[in-house]
């Protein structure tokens, strides 16, 4: 079976894109059970949503970060030179697992604060500054996609 140059560049770019960093936007909660925190009372919980929160927001910038310095990377080596998109870090390695257990420790977290009947305020902190989090990674991505020769 004879493979044209075409269609082996078309199977290596897409072998290479399915190494390419996940959008943290698009990384799922891992399903952590709430019976984790059921002995948490509510200052134990804040201070463990506190602790998670914090971390949660750096992977979500490192992630985001590796994101784009991957697409950035892809797209040079597309029109320059090819072969550099073996070297992409990319893959969604050990940091975006423990950014979706993290988001379903938060999930969690609220659920034993619910249960628990303690004040929500800080949670719906966190909702409000995650939501803008990936509110500002979406407007981030779009303006590292628009083309000022072809704009849609």
């Amino acid at each position: 079976m004879n493979i044209t140059p075409k269609a082996g560049f078309l199977v290596a770019t897409l072998v290479l894109l399915a190494g390419c960093a996940s959008d943290p936007v698009d990384i799922e909660a891992q399903d952590i059970p709430p019976t984790t925190y059921q002995d948490f009372d509510c200052e134990q919980i804040s201070a463990e949503l506190q602790r998670v929160s914090r971390r949660t927001t750096e992977l979500f910038g490192h992630l985001d970060e590796t994101r784009s310095n991957d697409e950035a990377q892809m797209a040079v080596g597309m029109i320059l030179f090819w072969p550099a998109l073996f070297f992409l870090e990319g893959g969604d390695g050990p940091q975006a697992a423990e950014y979706a257990r993290l988001q379903g420790e938060i999930d969690a977290l609220e659920t034993a604060a619910v249960d628990n009947k303690c004040d929500m305020t800080e949670f719906e902190r966190i909702r409000e500054e995650e939501r803008e989090m990936k509110e500002a990674a979406e407007t981030k991505k779009k303006a590292e996609e628009y083309d000022p020769l072809n704009p849609q």
